[in-house]
């Protein structure tokens, strides 16, 4: 294989992503953009993906090709009982049967048909990179597959189930948790037999090696980043007095939402115009909706706004008409909003979990630092930058500057396309 392929041959790439929404999550923005930028570098790659379906920019050389699952976690009807005509063979069968004992099923049932598919369609690639699917299905090598296999592990999941099991309220939603987290038992003993795992940080990195035991030799760091087309300054763009803004593409424990919440409600008792735009969805119950009541953010109105399905240009707008970016989250293994955040030139308060610090930067030059579930120090930042405007300027000046000259997406599909070419010389990259 590596013979056939020249240094300078442009690459015909199978990216798989079974997990394709890129308003849920990051794994859909990564394809999304990963895609794109492989494609400008000259390479042809084809998106291999299930429900719900990537969106994919509209660039010659990247075409998707769907895989269709049941999709059985479909808006407005998740968990839903499909009809018997949609069951059409036995991996079906096992997904509908995994989901009902409370399961998640979609990383291994998407690798079973991946495996099938390309089976089918041997030659038709030069290297193949998963997405964090890491499911039985895609082991086997280059003779199972058909071409040489990359994979992407953006972090363990194994971390967020540590932290959901942790914030559980009782012992029938950790017995539920552990069923659904059952696939990260699979996602282990695949990660310690992949040849080679591309990840976006140091922080993951080590989370890899330490929760799937994968050789360190096999790890290597590619960072991803914010689409500075989009998210650039704007100085036509007026600042909203207080505003705060946050992405929550979920609500989860490792977000760490619940306490900004209680972090705005301590500024506000001095700063009263301060209030918090979240860009997601709003929930009924749990730790934030909880949070919002307990502080009485529910019942003061502006204090507390949640907005969704806004394009990457409405929340770079949205972003830059804010005072302030947050990113309050225990845990993160990269952390795209604190980079579109920077990109744009708005100033930023982060915790220190996980990755962040590698985005962010030094606390006091490229962002406010703080430890991760400390409302009081994340309320403490928050109250120092909006009193202060020339360290907003500073400090925002100086963030855009980090993620241009580190974190954009050209960068990030260079480095990946270095250890595709690796692979199929069996080397590793300089």
């Amino acid at each position: 294989m590596a013979t056939e392929v020249g240094v300078d041959r442009p690459l015909r790439i199978a990216f798989l992503s079974y997990k394709g929404n890129p308003h849920s999550g990051g794994q859909g923005v990564y394809v999304r953009h990963l895609s794109r930028e492989l494609a400008r570098l000259g390479h042809r790659v084809e998106v291999i993906g299930a429900q719900p379906y990537p969106e994919l920019d509209p660039e010659p050389g990247v075409t998707l090709t769907r895989l269709p699952s049941l999709d059985l976690y479909r808006e407005p009807d998740p968990f839903r009982t499909p009809r018997l005509r949609e069951f059409r063979d036995s991996v079906d069968v096992l997904e509908f049967a995994t989901m009902r004992s409370g399961g998640f099923p979609e990383p291994l049932t998407f690798s079973l048909r991946a495996r099938r598919h390309l089976g089918d369609r041997r030659g038709a690639f030069d290297v193949i990179h998963d997405n964090q699917t890491l499911g039985y299905g895609l082991l086997g090598g280059a003779r199972r597959l058909g071409a040489p296999l990359v994979t992407t592990i953006h972090h363990p999941i194994t971390v967020d189930r540590r932290l959901d099991l942790a914030a559980a309220p009782g012992r029938g939603r950790r017995l539920s948790l552990r069923r659904w987290y059952a696939f990260t038992r699979m996602q282990r003993r695949v990660a310690r037999r992949l040849p080679r795992v591309l990840t976006v940080s140091a922080a993951s990195r080590r989370e890899i090696v330490e929760d799937f035991a994968v050789p360190p030799h096999r790890v290597h760091v590619v960072p991803i980043g914010a689409d500075t087309r989009v998210f650039h300054p704007d100085p036509a763009t007026p600042r909203v007095p207080g505003r705060i803004v946050t992405t929550a593409s979920a609500d989860a424990p490792l977000k760490g939402l619940a306490y900004l919440v209680e972090a705005l409600a301590k500024v506000r008792t001095e700063r009263p115009d301060a209030h918090l735009v979240v860009v997601g969805t709003r929930p009924a119950r749990g730790p934030v909706a909880a949070a919002l009541d307990a502080y009485g953010l529910a019942a003061s109105p502006g204090a507390v706004e949640f907005v969704r399905g806004i394009s990457d240009g409405e929340l770079a707008g949205l972003i830059r008409g804010a005072e302030i970016a947050c990113v309050p989250s225990l845990y993160e293994g990269f952390c795209l909003p604190a980079a579109e955040a920077m990109a744009t030139g708005t100033p930023l308060v982060a915790t220190t979990g996980g990755a962040i610090p590698e985005v962010a930067g030094p606390d006091g030059e490229t962002c406010l630092a703080v430890p991760p579930g400390d409302a009081g120090a994340l309320a403490a930042a928050l109250k120092r930058l909006l009193e202060d405007e020339g360290l907003r300027r500073r400090i925002a000046a100086a963030g855009r500057a980090r993620v241009l000259r580190r974190f954009t997406w050209e960068q990030a599909a260079r480095g990946t396309a270095e250890h595709y070419r690796a692979a199929l010389g069996g080397n590793a990259p300089c």
